[in-house]
């Protein structure tokens, strides 16, 4: 694995596990769960745009066009696997709370925008 994809999901995994400990230290322990459910489902689209995007290596990197279509299907397969996790939870957790859900989501998916920002 790429060390900057390293970095992003170690930093993630531990953004969602602080989401999840202050939400259930404010709330409860259903928007503990809520709010590691968002970060999960951000981390796990990450994955599936990494494992789709970088596949691109070796001969094929030099091709720009090859190189393009493949972070495009990359961010198709990342796009699809956040609506169908989204949608698997809300259909599954009765419980749900969506307020730490999207907080942590959100604050998971800062951390890949964050390690663009420490490329430069």
């Amino acid at each position: 694995m790429h060390p900057q994809v390293r970095w992003i999901l170690i930093w993630q995994f531990r953004v969602t596990l602080l989401a999840g400990l202050l939400a259930g230290l404010l709330t409860s322990w259903h928007a503990a769960l809520s709010a590691v459910f968002g970060g999960l489902i951000a981390i796990a689209s990450g994955l599936a745009y990494a494992w789709r995007a970088l596949r691109c290596v070796g001969a094929e990197a030099s091709d720009a066009r090859k190189a393009y279509n493949a972070q495009v299907v990359g961010e198709g397969y990342k796009f699809a696997v956040t609506l169908l996790l989204f949608t698997l939870v809300f259909k599954t957790y009765a419980q749900l709370v969506a307020l730490p859900l999207f907080l942590a989501y959100v604050a998971t998916v800062f951390v890949y925008w964050i390690a663009l920002l420490k490329q430069r």
